[in-house]
């Protein structure tokens, strides 16, 4: 089984990229940031909200960095990272309640809990229809580099008969990894992710 959300493209790439930015910390450690305003773009294309000032129908780099700067404040990058689940979620509840946002709610799901459940989680949301926003800290395995102290989203799943692979949207790519590789990362301090659901 396999399912994927629809996407949208920034000239002709793969959602936001922390690389764009002339502003040094939202260039080193604004992955955080970049997920959020993607969430804002995704919400407001697929679920009625209206996060994202400029035309969603036509995304721009330059007007995707003025919004990213936007939303610096909420998600400022630190040296530290937004290294926990409840960082992000504060600065981005933050954000949507200031834009007078109440539709959207957040829940964390701890990277400590067995991958059974991180998947079981990911399959949930995506056949709902949301994103999910996952931050993993170190990782033991050399594939996962790339992921390593970052934030990103997970957009689709492909369940297959001995694995659950996952679609990551990030740097304006995307990317399809093992869930069991990506979550069992070999450290002790984990990351995790944010489940994102429509208020009823």
């Amino acid at each position: 089984m396999k399912k994927e959300l629809q996407y949208f493209k920034i000239e002709e790439v793969w959602g936001g990229s922390q690389e764009w930015f002339s502003d040094r910390m939202m260039r080193l450690g604004g992955c955080a940031a970049v997920t959020a305003c993607d969430s804002c773009i995704f919400f407001d294309l697929y679920k009625g909200t209206d996060l994202y000032p400029f035309d969603r129908q036509k995304i721009t780099k330059t007007e995707y960095m003025q919004f990213g700067m936007k939303m610096k404040p909420y998600l400022r990058p630190r040296w530290s990272g937004i290294d926990t689940l409840d960082i992000y979620m504060e600065g981005y509840g933050q954000f949507l309640a200031d834009q007078g946002c109440r539709d959207i709610q957040m829940e964390p799901l701890s990277g400590e809990e067995p991958v059974e459940i991180a998947e079981k989680a990911v399959i949930g949301q995506i056949d709902k229809g949301f994103p999910m926003p996952c931050l993993t800290l170190r990782h033991r395995n050399p594939d996962y580099d790339m992921f390593e102290w970052h934030w990103f989203l997970l957009v689709g799943y492909e369940k297959q008969a001995d694995k659950c692979m996952v679609k990551i949207v990030t740097y304006g790519k995307y990317f399809w990894v093992d869930l069991k590789g990506l979550w069992d990362t070999g450290h002790r301090r984990k990351g995790g992710l944010v489940l994102y659901h429509e208020k009823i």
